[in-house]
């Protein structure tokens, strides 16, 4: 459609959302409709007349509300992001647009409202007091981490001479279980492998194995949650009857230059220096870690700006994913009273999120911060060596726009925390604990008069 002039007129109907409301001419309109019509004669087939021949009013006759509908679409599609570019604005939100109904001797006009990011101006980032946790390594640290490489790396072996199950024991079993007497077919397994006491079975079924030898049956109940995802088992007693067809103890290495090599190391030296090395590594990312969202919490503090509802909608969504991920990995279930006091919580660390991510692109942008190939590099550098990864791989891999967007954000997120670190009063330590609210404090002193 060739460029034509329209109205145009733009209002802030709240720091984060703009509407705008647009009139195109009414040649404009009748232009465009008169070219879907001509599109459509082309490829519509009527009953009574050749492809191409149908007559304008038939046509309107049988298609007048598709091509209303059409034309609205393609006058704003080609407008609306016309008009952004020509103001400027960056919706961060799917704009919604409201229309009018098309007609051909009328001027068509339709309003777009988005979210937009709030207008920041100044930012108060410097003499925030901050607290650096101190970068320790205990070594006791180091010698659980050598247990569990024991542990991961130990031998299943049957005990000689046989003898009854014990906890830590692998054992292999047969099961069936019935639900308040009725057997449930899909609900038994054949040679499942659990480790005694961690947690792999219910405890009933731990209890009841306990004592028992290869070959011995036992039987253990259970009653069902409430809440439990089969609704059929909700509140009921189960019945396991198992069978203990096999047991092996676990026999852990000896702690020595040759466990080292096993594991890849030349001595235990040199295993035990790797372990502090890597412990130290996240010993230090942890006091960052502490040092930024101490940060956020400052930013947040010193500085209001409303935040687009859809960016803390989306963080939301981000964090709610990882948590529920981490606890899907650990074998956790999260009941829905759980969800929702986790929702409430997530959310309000979302939005301070945002808007420290917003108030920090504000400093970004007084203090002209850029991400120089250079740095890029480094980027890739760093996160070969966290995942493992070849560097000519990872550089294939991040010349994908999102990737690259994504690393050139955390890249731009560490130089402006760093920044803002140079600009405040660290100290080294724990930061202080939050000083308990009044009603907190009104409620222990409550409970100490009536103890």
């Amino acid at each position: 459609m060739s460029p034509a002039p329209m109205q145009v007129s733009e209002k802030r109907i709240s720091p984060v959302v703009m509407e705008l409301s647009v009139e195109v001419p009414a040649t404009v309109v009748k232009a465009e409709v008169d070219k879907a019509y001509v599109t459509l004669g082309k490829k519509a087939h009527i009953k009574g007349f050749r492809p191409g021949k149908a007559p304008r009013d038939v046509l309107t006759r049988m298609f007048a509300p598709q091509i209303q509908n059409d034309v609205a679409n393609a006058i704003v599609n080609d407008t609306l992001p016309k008009i952004l570019s020509d103001k400027n604005l960056t919706p961060v939100s799917q704009p919604n647009v409201e229309a009018k109904g098309i007609d051909p001797k009328e001027p068509f006009s339709f309003t777009a409202t988005f979210e937009v990011q709030p207008d920041i101006e100044n930012v108060k980032f410097e003499g925030f007091e901050l607290y650096r946790p101190k970068v320790e390594v205990d070594e006791k640290l180091v010698e659980e981490q050598l247990e569990g490489l024991r542990q991961r790396h130990a031998a299943l072996k049957a005990p000689e001479p046989a003898r009854p199950a014990v906890k830590g024991d692998v054992l292999s079993i047969d099961f069936s279980l019935s639900v308040e007497g009725k057997e449930i077919k899909d609900g038994g397994g054949q040679g499942v492998q659990i480790e005694l006491g961690s947690g792999q079975a219910l405890p009933e079924i731990d209890e009841v194995l306990v004592g028992k030898n290869v070959g011995d049956k036992a039987t253990a109940e259970h009653t069902f949650p409430a809440e439990h995802p089969r609704e059929d088992f909700r509140g009921k007693k189960g019945t396991f009857a198992i069978t203990l067809g096999d047991l092996k103890e676990r026999v852990l290495p000896t702690v020595d230059d040759e466990f080292a090599k096993d594991i890849g190391f030349d001595t235990l030296v040199a295993l035990r220096a790797d372990i502090h090395t890597k412990l130290e590594k996240n010993a230090k990312d942890r006091s960052e870690t502490v040092l930024a969202e101490q940060i956020v919490d400052k930013l947040n503090s010193e500085n209001t700006c409303d935040v687009p509802p859809s960016l803390v909608d989306q963080q939301c969504r981000i964090m709610e994913q990882e948590v529920l991920q981490s606890a899907r990995r650990m074998g956790q279930r999260i009941t829905q009273e759980q969800y929702n006091a986790l929702h409430a919580a997530i959310l309000a660390d979302a939005e301070k999120k945002v808007r420290a991510g917003l108030l920090m692109a504000a400093i970004a942008r007084k203090n002209e911060f850029k991400v120089t190939d250079e740095d890029i590099e480094k980027g890739l550098a760093e996160l070969a060596e966290e995942t493992g990864k070849n560097v000519a791989k990872l550089r294939v891999e991040y010349r994908e726009k999102s990737k690259r967007d994504i690393l050139i954000g955390m890249i731009l997120e560490d130089k402006i925390l760093d920044f803002i670190e140079t600009k405040s009063n660290i100290k080294d330590g724990d930061p202080p604990k939050p000083e308990p609210k009044a009603d907190d404090a009104a409620s222990k002193s409550e409970e100490k008069k009536e103890g």
